[in-house]
């Protein structure tokens, strides 16, 4: 079924890693190498610039803001005075660092590609590494495929897509940020590619999926109940606004670094839903 948006915002090279704080939805423009903001009127703010692009985001429970920089495989918070290194993940990741959630403690739950996207590399399993507001790390699942976008649904589940294996993995979240009981949340269909996620009230999971050009809601055990087609690839999704039922969608009509660059077809798009937003991020 075709997916009726607004556009909210557009110009812009690969918008990823939205999230809703504030009045404000905040996201990376990956390929132009910043974070950005954007009310509700369409007004935008250019936030910070991350040299080694920008992807997952998420605050610390003092409200600093933490950035993912992908490229040189760091965990960047924002101080007062700039960007500040939480720490160096470059011994533990495969490849380039990708999307992350952030639980109530401020650990950072970060995955990454595992191999080189770009290049047409073969595809290899990659890990979910845990980041503490202190700077400590370490890996907590490995052998993942492509670790993508994650949610906590009710403060005690973390949910991973796998882009590249068709699939939302759970775990269990324990008190000390470990992860335990490891299973498939939801198995999707042929062709789905799994990007960025959000949760809503009732259990279900929306989630982006760029190379098939859809936007689906699932529920545990692999159910769809929702399955659309935006006019532009969406690549992630999140729920906000002031009762949490505007879907916003981070979409562009290429991911290639160079192209989109060229292009800036990039757009944040919205769309109303009925079931409100909720659990992290």
């Amino acid at each position: 079924m075709n997916l009726d948006t607004t556009v909210l915002l557009e110009g812009l090279a690969f918008p990823e890693g939205p999230r809703w704080r504030e009045g404000k939805l905040w996201f990376s423009d990956l390929h132009s190498y910043r974070v950005m903001n954007v009310d509700l009127e369409g007004r935008a703010k250019h936030v910070v610039d991350v040299p080694g692009r920008p992807s997952g985001l998420g605050w610390l429970p003092d409200g600093r803001l933490l950035v993912v920089s992908m490229t040189d495989r760091r965990l960047l918070r924002l101080d007062p005075g700039g960007l500040t290194e939480v720490a160096d993940l470059s011994a533990l990741a495969s490849f380039d660092l990708n999307d992350m959630v952030v639980d109530t403690e401020g650990r950072a739950y970060v995955g990454n590609f595992g191999f080189d996207l770009f290049h047409d590399a073969p595809p290899k399993p990659a890990e979910l590494i845990v980041v503490t507001p202190e700077g400590r790390s370490a890996v907590v699942a490995d052998g993942l495929m492509f670790p993508n976008g994650a949610v906590i649904i009710g403060g005690r589940t973390l949910v991973v897509a796998e882009s590249f294996a068709a699939r939302l993995t759970a775990f269990d979240l324990e008190r000390n940020g470990s992860l335990s009981n490891r299973r498939i949340w939801a198995t999707l269909p042929e062709g789905v590619t799994p990007d960025g996620i959000c949760a809503d009230a009732e259990g279900g999971i929306w989630l982006a999926s760029p190379l098939s050009g859809e936007l689906i809601r699932a529920r545990e055990g692999g159910e769809i109940t929702h399955r659309y087609k935006p006019d532009h690839a969406p690549y992630a999704c999140m729920l906000g606004g002031a009762d949490r039922r505007t879907l916003f969608l981070a979409t562009a009509e290429t991911h290639d670094p160079e192209e989109a660059k060229a292009k800036r077809s990039g757009r944040i798009e919205t769309v109303r839903v009925e079931i409100p937003g909720a659990g992290l991020p």
